[in-house]
């Protein structure tokens, strides 16, 4: 057994016998040994086996600690997100105990590194997915969402999950509100491929369970379009990714102007459409503000304002936001 080994196998009786505060010490005081040796590995072994320790004995903030630790050894150590480094930060992630405050720390700082370390800039989309799934379990809707926006090609399936199960919960005039949480975040990072997939599974599982809606499907030669006679604003949706793909400035203000009537429900819309009809369309902002800029923001620094981070008290969507972060 190697030096390290039993560094570990000390500590983990340790744990086993009770002792949480003494073991989380003591792995705090060798990890930070070994990094001033500039011994990475060593301190990344140590440091991820005791966190995973304290997180299975229910330690959650002591386990948390170290986690956030390993995290700031992976910066000085300039570690790449890779298959291992980002496997041994989504083990730890996944034994975090349910409830546990301390893990929307960890999952902040496991985005800012891979973010400052990797090839995405707003942070790896494996890390963004699992985060995204485990909050949704956890019913965290606002956090789940911003994740997944930023997600893999597989979170569009997810993320429509959660939001389809939600809008079960209201009325079914309000389908569009929730099509929309999924649509536009997408539409805003730029992502059309998955703002059309999440468009598709929204509808597709409201016409299974709403056959009474009357979807009608409309085709022409180069497109087909879902069209419910009762629900307007999701027509709307249908036609603006339509218009989004074909790059037609011309169709987009037809549609604004035509379902202006509609759109004067949902001014929370506004601001995404503002945005949409700029990066798409290049039609000139009449504002600096950016919902994207706003949502990035509010995943990197915490925030998200009233309600983010928590399951709404009530889930009905009085006043929806079409994208996370944008109210």
């Amino acid at each position: 057994m190697s030096k390290i080994e039993k560094t570990i196998a000390r500590q983990r009786e340790k744990v086993e016998e009770g002792q949480y505060y003494e073991a989380h010490q003591q792995l705090r005081v060798i990890a930070s040994r070994y990094i001033k040796q500039s011994k990475w590995d060593d301190a990344i072994n140590v440091l991820s086996s005791g966190a995973g320790m304290l997180l299975k004995a229910g330690q959650g903030g002591s386990g948390a600690d170290l986690c956030i630790y390993l995290v700031d050894v992976y910066n000085k150590a300039e570690t790449t997100p890779n298959a291992e480094s980002k496997g041994r930060l989504l083990t730890l992630l996944r034994s975090f105990p349910p409830g546990e405050p301390t893990r929307k720390k960890f999952i902040g700082e496991m985005i800012r590194w891979s973010a400052k370390q990797g090839e995405y800039p707003a942070g790896d989309p494996e890390l963004h997915h699992v985060a995204g799934t485990l909050y949704a379990e956890d019913s965290e809707v606002y956090d789940a969402e911003r994740h997944f926006t930023l997600g893999t090609k597989d979170s569009p399936d997810y993320f429509v999950r959660m939001e389809y199960e939600w809008y079960t919960e209201d009325d079914s005039h309000t389908a569009p509100l929730y099509a929309a949480r999924a649509v536009f975040p997408y539409l805003l990072v730029g992502n059309l491929r998955s703002a059309n997939k999440a468009y598709l599974l929204f509808t597709s599982k409201l016409s299974q369970a709403h056959p009474e809606l009357g979807m009608q499907e409309v085709s022409s030669n180069s497109s087909d379009l879902r069209a419910y006679p009762s629900l307007p604003l999701l027509n709307f949706l249908g036609l603006l990714l339509l218009a989004v793909q074909r790059g037609s400035t011309d169709l987009f203000r037809q549609l604004k102007s035509h379902y202006s009537v509609h759109l004067k429900e949902v001014s929370a819309w506004d601001d995404a459409l503002t945005q949409v009809g700029h990066m798409y369309f290049g039609i000139r902002a009449p504002s600096q503000s950016n919902p994207l800029f706003d949502m990035m923001g509010s995943l990197f620094m915490g925030g998200g304002g009233a309600g983010a981070g928590s399951k709404p008290k009530s889930r009905r969507l009085d006043s929806p936001a079409p994208a996370p972060g944008v109210d």
